[in-house]
């Protein structure tokens, strides 16, 4: 297990651990409902350095990660980011990248514990390019400040950087005691938020005033259950939980976000494309209205009926709301479909993704 290096930090804090894909993460610091309603109320500090973060440097990285990911790297300017999907030659899905244009990099943001798998990826397809991956988790630990009084909290740093304005923009600092900073505009949980990429020695204590910043403000230090809680009302899929390896990006609702139809060609390219011209996905992921007061919770991977047939599945749950696939004939809003769980079958209501 990758170790969380504050990890003692967040055990002062009451924080108890599990584990994602052999990466440790903080699940939460005692009362993940708190945790919950300071994302959705106040702001949530969370530290995510159980991420994944991949640079890749060289002449070439742009003309190169351009040619493997479904959206257009070459329009990115220094400050700019961008949301890709990462897919093989039949256009299923190998994971999901935040993707940052650096002055002399391409840094690379995904799920906890696929850092081997997409270096993996992207390696096997260099070959006369010159681009070098590099993996930057033991630089640079990941902190994240969601909620809506986010931008409170990150002005408490008193740090002298333009706050990035636009979704995936960017700004750094290079700070005489804590190094060179990166602040990134990215709402994990549909509302207001940030990431900051931050130098290994000084995480502790960026993260020490963020908590202290959150507190402030009514806010507190959160872990991975109450974020994916949030996720989750706010309709967002997650790789790994939502997405996997035999997921299409249009089946999770990924266009508007994470393709781009005139870049031209990619990896993939030619399926994506042809879904787009010949019409509908066969299964589409749905948010689905589910009992709130249902005990025991439905589980990932329940299955949806419809006439008694199987039309769908459950991806992700909490109460009173879930994410699923659901067959395109049974996907409109405000179906009725069956869930199927361990203990019953219950009626749940078919609703669109937030756009």
């Amino acid at each position: 297990m990758n170790r969380l290096s504050l990890h003692d930090m967040h055990s002062e804090l009451h924080g108890s651990f599990m584990t994602m894909k052999e990466a440790e993460v903080v699940a939460d610091y005692g009362d993940a409902t708190a945790e919950h309603a300071a994302l959705r109320g106040a702001v949530g500090v969370l530290d995510l350095s159980c991420r994944g973060r991949v640079c890749l440097t060289g002449a070439d990285r742009v003309k190169f990660l351009h040619g493997q990911v479904t959206n257009d790297v070459q329009r990115l300017r220094v400050g700019a980011g961008c949301y890709a999907a990462l897919v093989n030659a039949k256009g299923r899905m190998q994971g999901d990248l935040n993707i940052y244009c650096l002055p002399d990099e391409l840094l690379l943001d995904f799920e906890p514990g696929y850092t081997a798998a997409i270096v993996d990826r992207l390696e096997r397809f260099i070959i006369t390019d010159e681009v070098q991956v590099v993996d930057a988790a033991p630089h640079y630990g990941l902190l994240s400040v969601q909620g809506p009084q986010a931008t409170e909290a990150i002005n408490q740093l008193g740090l002298s950087w333009p706050l990035p304005s636009q979704a995936l923009s960017y700004s750094g600092v290079l700070d005489a005691t804590m190094g060179q900073l990166y602040l990134m505009n990215h709402a994990r949980t549909g509302s207001k938020g940030y990431d900051l990429f931050v130098p290994t020695a000084a995480l502790g204590a960026v993260f020490d005033k963020l908590v202290a910043a959150a507190k402030s403000l009514d806010g507190r230090a959160c872990g991975w259950r109450a974020l994916e809680a949030a996720r989750i009302e706010a309709g967002i899929p997650r790789f790994g939980q939502d997405m996997d390896e035999g997921t299409l990006p249009p089946e999770a609702g990924l266009e508007s976000r994470a393709i781009s139809y005139s870049k031209g060609c990619y990896i993939g390219q030619e399926v994506i494309a042809r879904i787009r011209t010949y019409g509908q996905v066969a299964r589409a992921l749905r948010r689905l209205i589910i009992p709130a007061d249902l005990n025991p919770l439905p589980a990932p991977g329940d299955k949806l009926l419809a006439d008694g047939k199987e039309v769908g599945h459950l991806t992700s749950v909490i109460p009173g709301l879930g994410l699923g696939y659901v067959r395109k004939e049974h996907y409109a809003p405000a179906m009725q479909l069956i869930l199927q769980t361990a203990a019953r079958e219950v009626t749940v209501e078919v609703a669109l993704l937030p756009r």
